[in-house]
């Protein structure tokens, strides 16, 4: 039995792992056991660099496999309906202003499995959404970041 922390994931976000597991078992692992095959077929496999290439990347795909499965059987749903937007939460929209460079951003805090920068979503435990997490709009909060210390002011927090 488990003792990890759930795993908290829009359903979205668990339909995306849910293909990806999907993909990963089928697909994958089938291109895998094609390029073994072809490997074998070309004799001693001591000195085959393509059969040790591929017996490699089939350790990669069933540890990712194995890791999918995981966060799978943690996965929580969490109903976007049902954010409260009086303190940043996961799910959360925090639109903020940073106060050295007087520059607004708007992050929605998510599971690491969802982070995706290009689309605003940061991870909660990334350095910036372990320091949003709590927050009240009119909260000034100061979060270490890898370039030093930066110095946010929530603005706004929706759902």
């Amino acid at each position: 039995m488990s003792t990890d922390k759930p795993v908290y994931l829009t359903e979205e976000g668990l339909r995306k792992l849910k293909e990806d597991l999907h993909f990963s078992r089928t697909k994958e692992r089938a291109r895998i056991a094609d390029a073994i095959a072809e490997a074998r077929a070309q004799g001693d496999l001591s000195e085959n660099a393509e059969y040790d290439a591929a017996k490699e990347e089939q350790g990669h795909l069933e540890a990712r496999i194995a890791k999918l499965e995981e966060t799978i059987s943690l996965a929580r749903i969490v109903d976007e309906r049902t954010v409260d937007t009086s303190k940043a939460r996961i799910l959360s929209i925090v639109r903020v202003m940073n106060k050295k460079i007087k520059s607004e951003q708007t992050y929605t805090l998510v599971s690491e499995q969802e982070a995706d920068l290009a689309q605003g979503k940061i991870s909660i435990s990334s350095p910036i959404g372990r320091g949003l997490l709590g927050s009240e709009v009119g909260d000034e909060v100061e979060i270490q970041v890898p370039v030093g210390k930066v110095k946010l002011e929530v603005l706004e927090i929706s759902r």
